[in-house]
């Protein structure tokens, strides 16, 4: 059995509207339920499916890539809808606090579903003695992790938060909950990973066909999260402690990695990853899915969201063929991200042997104004330079690509992100350089896996980069990143971390409207940051950058019927009651 099985028995489940903001639109009857172990499974299950709802996923691509510089708005191909139309207000920075993607309540949706195990599933115990303590410890540990995830992705697109530990279950209980600074939230996150940790589930218990190895959030899933938060958070705050959990959370990781791939072995070098050559990289990861260098993955069904997004609209197959979201030029052509002489150095990034170059997109030989996203998408494996570049026949019914949450090569790239941030500029050079050198390690190990292994001559060597600065080792990351996690939603985020080290007067203890009552402006944006978001923009992108103009412009709109439902929530000073942006500087 592949994917998750959601058991949903008439019996069990009763649909309800709620009024309430934040809640689901269907809640557990308590009656005749949680008597059993099975009973706890299916909403464990359960959890996991809304996680993987196209609602969700659909979300989190747009999030995590189409803010960036990777996407663009749907061709003229596509029809007008209120897909198209929302997707544009976004490209314009113009969005409206109706828009659909500045809604939350489907990741509010999980969290209820887990805060419901994690209130009723202790209890079975004393019902059902086929439901030990360390089957209940180890749906608490999942459970504490995936609203982990959730709260995670919620501050990182919406910033200020409603923090809801508890289970809604009738609609007479307290709804009314104020939004929490994201430090708070931040913490609470990270007390919940802390505890799920010690009863987690050890990835080193499945083989490697099994799904639950990287479908589950296990000890892999849980120190990959820990490491995001620490990263993400000593990138606001600039804190060196932080930085230095990353790395050791990471470094948690790897060495798991290592484990289960090393089994009945002799050790491997430090410099050896358990990650697919170049040749099987794509089927591994993206045909054949839950490789084993995944470390969490949704499991998708049929005519996801994946599918929606890049490659068909609609569910019918004559629709053309094509998604609601296009690649940016960065990823075709002749000055493509993997053509690209930077600033960072005089040294040509680009190697027309790095397979991903072919992964990314349909026809990148070409120059185009866009180009459809292949990865995720195509059967066909990347083999080298001179793959097909037709578009490969799929059956549209059987589109169940899953989308990957976390791989080892990200966690490998946190761990140089987070090094090169230890990097004291105050320090002797021996000091510097032993930081920079594990960092690009890192890298080096990303960037020579996508080789073609015929020729490996463009390979990144560490005396062409040992002189660089840290700003230009960073910026060596990001690219990097960009490169191995293109449309797999984490580049917003990237930029995002981006700019918040380089911008001061940041007030993550604070809500932002705490902040404007108190008189005090938002931090200004990164110029940098801004200039990167924007680079494929042309005559626009000096405009956005204007409307980017403080932090308050890096998150969405809280939605605008939550607004009126709930008093005790304040809008993002971001946009006003009318729809519309108003300057908050």
């Amino acid at each position: 059995m592949k994917k998750y099985i959601l058991l949903i028995v008439s019996s069990m489940m009763l649909v309800s509207c709620l009024d309430t903001i934040i809640l689901p639109d269907d809640k557990t009857v308590d009656e005749d339920f949680w008597k059993t172990k099975q009973h706890v499974s299916s909403m464990v299950n359960a959890a996991y499916a809304a996680m993987a709802s196209n609602d969700v996923v659909g979300n989190l691509i747009i999030w995590g890539d189409y803010r960036g510089d990777e996407m663009l708005p749907p061709s003229t191909n596509v029809k007008v809808s209120s897909t198209t139309q929302a997707l544009n207000e976004i490209s314009a920075v113009n969005m409206q606090t109706t828009n659909q993607y500045g809604q939350w309540a489907s990741l509010y949706n999980v969290i209820n579903r887990c805060n419901i195990v994690l209130d009723r599933a202790e209890a079975v115990m004393q019902e059902d003695p086929n439901y030990t303590l360390g089957d209940y410890q180890v749906d608490r540990s999942q459970m504490l992790a995936l609203r982990a995830l959730c709260y995670f992705y919620l501050v990182r697109n919406f910033r200020d938060v409603p923090y809801v530990s508890e289970s809604y279950m009738n609609s007479s209980q307290n709804m009314q909950v104020p939004q929490s600074a994201p430090a708070t939230v931040l913490q609470n996150c990270i007390n919940d990973l802390q505890e799920a940790a010690q009863t987690a589930i050890d990835a080193r218990g499945y083989s490697k066909t099994e799904w639950q190895r990287v479908g589950w959030m296990t000890n892999d899933g849980i120190n990959a999260l820990l490491a995001d938060i620490y990263l993400w958070r000593a990138s606001v705050t600039h804190s060196q402690a932080d930085y230095q959990q990353c790395v050791a959370y990471c470094d948690k990781v790897i060495a798991s990695k290592k484990a289960q791939h090393i089994r009945g072995r002799n050790e491997v070098t430090e410099k050896d990853y358990p990650l697919a050559e170049a040749v099987k990289m794509y089927e591994e990861l993206f045909v054949s899915q839950n490789a084993e260098e995944s470390i969490f993955e949704l499991q998708m069904r049929s005519n996801s969201a994946v599918c929606q997004y890049y490659y068909k609209y609609e569910s019918a197959s004559n629709n053309g063929g094509e998604g609601w979201v296009r690649a940016t030029p960065l990823f075709g052509g002749t000055s493509s991200t993997y053509n690209l002489t930077t600033s960072v150095s005089n040294v040509t990034l680009y190697s027309e042997n790095d397979l991903r170059y072919y992964a990314a997109c349909y026809l990148p030989s070409k120059n185009e104004e866009s180009y459809s996203i292949r990865k995720m998408i195509s059967q066909t494996p990347v083999r080298n330079k001179t793959m097909t570049t037709a578009r490969e026949p799929y059956n549209y019914g059987g589109m169940d690509r899953n989308y990957s949450i976390y791989r080892l090569t990200d966690v490998m790239l946190m761990k140089a992100e987070a090094l090169v941030q230890q990097v004291d500029t105050t320090q002797e050079m021996t000091a510097q350089q032993d930081l920079l050198r594990q960092s690009f390690n890192l890298v080096q190990a990303v960037n020579t896996r996508a080789l073609n292994p015929d020729n490996q001559s463009d390979s990144l060597k560490w005396n062409t980069f040992k002189d660089m600065s840290k700003e230009q080792f960073e910026l060596l990351i990001l690219q990097e990143r960009l490169r191995e996690f293109c449309f797999e939603g984490r580049r917003w985020y990237d930029l995002m971390r981006y700019n918040y080290r380089h911008v001061d007067g940041v007030s993550y203890d604070r809500t932002m409207a705490q902040i404007m009552d108190g008189g005090q402006a938002l931090p200004a944006n990164s110029k940098d940051m801004l200039t990167l978001m924007t680079r494929q923009r042309g005559v626009e992108a000096s405009g956005v950058q204007t409307k980017m103009a403080n932090e308050a412009y890096l998150y969405m709109p809280i939605p605008n019927t939550d607004i009126i439902m709930c008093p005790l929530l304040r809008q993002n000073p971001a946009y006003s009651d009318s729809n519309e942006y108003e300057k908050t500087y």
